[in-house]
């Protein structure tokens, strides 16, 4: 059987792919233990091609951001990804954690414009950005 490659360019997504990241759809977000074993869990996601970033919000304690910071000021190789049928997303890249204020609200309006819903008010929340190296998958 021939071997297919789904790559797509992260920062040019063509408009399917593009398209499949605005529809409202749970994600995952992949990171790595200490050890080196995934942990993989489920969350919202925003795609910002523009930029080369996707977003995450969450709380500070998570264990998705203790992992980000246990790699340093390099960030984190992660992945997130989408299925719906046949169609699936995955983008990866470099994680770091912002606490910046301007920037999780940023992260928080790209959030519910995606999803429909305003999260309610979170003092411990920061945003999980990635900067994007790689995508693939069929919108």
């Amino acid at each position: 059987m021939a071997a297919h490659s789904y790559s797509v360019d992260p920062n040019a997504p063509d408009e399917s792919y593009l398209g499949f990241w605005r529809e409202r759809h749970l994600c995952t977000l992949t990171t790595l233990r200490p050890d080196g074993r995934p942990h993989v869990v489920p969350v919202g996601v925003t795609y910002d091609p523009e930029a080369g970033l996707a977003r995450v919000i969450t709380n500070k304690t998570s264990v998705k951001v203790g992992h980000v910071l246990a790699a340093g000021p390099e960030g984190a190789p992660v992945a997130v990804c989408q299925v719906d049928g046949g169609r699936w997303a995955t983008l990866e890249g470099r994680a770091r954690v912002r606490t910046e204020p301007e920037r999780v609200a940023d992260a928080v309006r790209r959030y519910a414009e995606r999803y429909g819903r305003m999260p309610g008010p979170n003092p411990d929340r920061v945003v999980i950005e990635i900067e994007l190296t790689a995508a693939m998958g069929r919108g």
